[in-house]
């Protein structure tokens, strides 16, 4: 495989690649690291590639692997799971403000759910993937992503209620 097919190939998934690492390790630059890292290991295992059944999700899964053991390291010890993806510039000032300050409430609220629902949120809601795909890249089953996921919103939309009725926790 030369590196245009190589490209043709990881393209289209890189940047969902980089937001999964973003969404566990926070840093900008830990995700970048981590992105390149793992397209480094696609490269060099690029012979074998095209036996992988779903590239895209295999990758997902080593991005997923590679920053979650980066966590475990002394060298991430710091670093806490949060999400900033959302950025509409097309809104009005004020109808930007309050989406970004709603946007804010849910990430705090998402940084206190479990760190498997807090995966979960990010590939279904956030990067679109359907449950099967979800299923082989944490290796868990469909009913136990389902179940995880309607826990996780549930959670979300109890605790952003509660804020809005109730003010600033």
């Amino acid at each position: 495989m030369n590196a245009l097919e190589f490209l043709n190939i990881t393209n289209p998934f890189k940047n969902k690649l980089y937001r999964l690492a973003k969404r566990i390790l926070v840093s900008k630059e830990e995700a970048e690291d981590a992105t390149q890292e793992v397209l480094i290991k696609l490269w060099n295992n690029k012979a074998n590639i095209a036996n992988y059944k779903n590239v895209e999700a295999f990758s997902m899964t080593m991005t997923k692997n590679f920053c979650l053991d980066k966590l475990k390291s002394k060298h991430a010890q710091n670093i806490k799971m949060v999400h900033t993806n959302y950025e509409d510039k097309n809104k009005l000032l004020q109808k930007q403000i309050e989406i970004d300050d709603s946007l804010k409430w849910v990430e705090k609220i998402i940084q206190t759910l479990p760190k498997q629902q807090q995966l979960i949120i990010q590939l279904r809601d956030i990067e679109q993937y359907d449950f099967k795909e979800i299923s082989e890249i944490l290796n868990i089953s469909e009913p136990t992503i389902r179940v995880a996921l309607s826990r996780a919103r549930k959670t979300v939309r109890e605790a952003l209620t509660k804020t809005h009725d109730y003010g600033i926790r």
